[in-house]
């Protein structure tokens, strides 16, 4: 995604938020090299669900080497016609690609002055470009910061409908061993995010 962008004060916690979206945008982006497999390693958690689920992750990294990793991408994404999972918007929302809600999301990226990246090919609906687009979001990468509200109304809109359904899938997946961690911190995280979102709308 390219947009102008503005530098901003952003909150600690809120630069917290940013780098986990960006993260899970990565890893689901394409298959990590070793450099990224070596800083997935090196995470650490805490007793919290979030934590444990990162600690687990970094775990499974430590033993993953960037071909396994590939190979597990590929089954998972891409296979000899799809992957075992389609991760897009309209997928999850219709039973369908490049539906409603992959133009819903065009008609919002461009009145915030986000356009995809020429060097992607991807539809904009798919689960990696949200994550890099919520990041983007928090921490003004788009112009200015997007307040609450807006990150709410975005994220209720294209995020939650279907993101905790599609990690909860990823983490069940038959070709998931390093992606089983990874749906388990996205699920966790995008759990995270809905009551976050709830509490401060009300």
């Amino acid at each position: 995604m390219t947009a102008p962008s503005a530098p901003a004060a952003i909150p600690e916690e809120d630069r917290l938020r940013a780098d986990f979206y960006n993260f899970l945008g990565l890893l689901l982006a394409g298959p990590p090299d070793q450099f990224l497999l070596d800083q997935m390693a090196g995470l650490s958690g805490d007793d919290t669900e979030l934590g444990q689920a990162i600690g687990a992750m970094a775990r499974v990294a430590k033993v993953t080497k960037p071909a396994a990793a590939e190979r597990e991408f590929n089954a998972l994404f891409i296979g000899l016609g799809r992957g075992e999972l389609l991760p897009y918007a309209s997928y999850y929302l219709t039973g369908f690609l490049n539906e409603k809600p992959l133009a819903q999301l065009r008609q919002d990226m461009a009145a915030r002055g986000i356009t995809r990246a020429p060097n992607v090919y991807e539809p904009e609906d798919n689960v990696a470009s949200l994550m890099e687009i919520m990041a983007g979001l928090i921490v003004g990468r788009f112009g200015s910061v997007a307040d609450l509200e807006d990150q709410r109304t975005f994220w209720n809109k294209h995020v939650g409908p279907w993101a905790g359904h599609f990690f909860t899938d990823l983490e069940a997946a038959e070709n998931s061993v390093l992606y089983a961690s990874v749906g388990s911190a996205g699920r966790v995280f995008i759990e995270i995010e809905r009551e976050a979102f709830r509490m401060t709308a009300a």
